[in-house]
């Protein structure tokens, strides 16, 4: 006896690069999504910004599209939210969830600013939220850490997540082009918006870094928790000299739980910034735009998640999934895993981060100078590891100068930071030229 499928309705917010792929994929793969949901997908509607001027993904019928997002949204079983921003995209959500539609999102700048709002309504509404896709796009790195993961204790998150800088510094590493030159063929190649202000400042990564810290330490963790740097200030020079360290730059977002002395918890730091990671890490041979998310975990170890970390295709092969697992839950009941904040850590400030750094310094080419700038380090609770000095062409000037590298052992981020202030105030230091923290070692 066959028994007719159930039917689940659908509806999609947002009709831009990654949205018309969601429907594409909806509309070419129905009969395979179909049996994989075990329901019958309906695409009811496509919420659009203005209809004359809207782009009409092949095979849809343009009487779907509707201008009435937040009316859209309380007519499906399943809410598709791909418009991005904070509004009118809370609203939309908010109103599907009140109707009681489960939602599926991409939307990483709102989860990280308001997450828990969103999820208290999904919570009272007994609704399905999913938002894989609003984190390295194709990687499923939320999902194995929010079940896959479950039964574990993970330590610490660090990854590349933001392909448009790790597009840069990989051409920036492996060409010698300039920072500004390379940003343009990242516009070109549709990698960098054509206000790259998000990426290359590290907004968009320290988004993303707030939505790992939430999963990964079941604790809430917002985007203003989250210090982050940028990589406009790097140059050839901090390239030259990472390489001639046996390094690379990325731009790393890392979470991590922090403990005291006894070993108990005492918080979580999250931070975004550029970091030198050895030749040798895995994190070093991920090249072009691809994403990576490293996961150390107390059990399993380490596990490394690599793949496409933005564009349509990907992002929209993530919706999809979450799609067909929310409808399933609709055609059938049950429920997915909701936030889980019940260890409630406090985010600490990035100066209790523990880390190394790489100090490169001009200093006067004189004895006694390497005994003063240990002296300073010493001063500072901090240990040095490597020092390496190289002499510079004779000066013009009075003075000849050297190239001091100086390699720290790990400290917290407030000793080596004010180290590095103490050292730009040394009579023999010309100038310091450069800082990076040291990662994955």
């Amino acid at each position: 006896m066959n028994l007719a499928k159930p039917s689940v309705r659908v509806a999609v917010l947002g009709c831009g690069t990654v949205g018309s792929q969601v429907v594409r994929l909806l509309l070419d793969h129905s009969q395979d999504l179909n049996a994989r949901t075990g329901a019958r997908l309906e695409l009811v509607g496509v919420a659009v910004e203005e209809i004359a001027t809207a782009p009409v993904p092949q095979g849809l019928d343009k009487a779907l599209l509707t201008e009435d997002a937040i009316g859209l949204a309380q007519q499906a079983d399943v809410v598709v939210e791909l418009m991005g921003g904070i509004e009118p995209a809370r609203s939309a959500i908010l109103a599907a969830t009140q109707a009681g539609a489960s939602v599926v999102s991409a939307n990483k700048a709102l989860l990280a600013a308001d997450g828990p709002t969103l999820f208290q309504a999904a919570t009272e509404a007994k609704v399905d939220l999913y938002y894989e896709a609003a984190v390295a796009a194709a990687i499923p790195i939320l999902r194995a850490i929010q079940e896959s993961l479950a039964g574990d204790s993970v330590t610490r998150v660090l990854g590349i997540v933001n392909g448009t800088t790790n597009y840069v510094l990989d051409r920036m590493t492996l060409e010698g082009l300039p920072f500004d030159e390379v940003v343009d063929q990242a516009r070109q190649l549709g990698y960098a918006e054509a206000d790259p202000t998000a990426d290359v400042e590290g907004y968009d990564a320290a988004a993303k870094a707030a939505i790992l810290a939430s999963l990964a330490f079941h604790s809430r963790v917002s985007f203003q928790d989250v210090y982050h740097e940028g990589i406009t200030h790097l140059t050839q020079a901090d390239i030259a000299a990472a390489a001639a360290t046996g390094h690379v730059i990325k731009l790393l977002a890392i979470t991590e739980r922090v403990s005291g002395p006894d070993g108990q918890d005492r918080g979580i730091v999250a931070r975004v910034h550029p970091a030198l990671i050895s030749q040798d890490h895995p994190l070093a041979s991920v090249h072009g735009p691809f994403n990576a998310v490293f996961v150390e975990s107390e059990a399993a170890g380490d596990l490394m998640f690599y793949g496409q970390g933005a564009g349509g295709k990907p992002t929209a092969s993530a919706v999809v999934g979450d799609i067909v697992t929310a409808a399933r839950h609709k055609a059938y009941g049950g429920r997915g895993p909701g936030e889980s904040a019940y260890l409630a850590l406090p985010v600490l400030d990035v100066g209790q981060a523990i880390t190394r750094y790489q100090i490169r310094l001009e200093v006067t080419d004189r004895p006694g100078v390497l005994a003063q700038v240990a002296s300073v380090v010493a001063q500072h609770q901090v240990s040095i590891e490597a020092v390496h000095q190289t002499a510079r062409q004779a000066s013009d000037g009075p003075v000849n100068t050297a190239d001091l590298t100086v390699v720290t052992h790990h400290a917290t981020e407030k000793a080596l930071s004010e180290t590095v202030v103490a050292l730009a105030q040394l009579p023999v230091v010309v100038a310091v030229e450069g800082v990076l923290r040291v990662e994955g070692e």
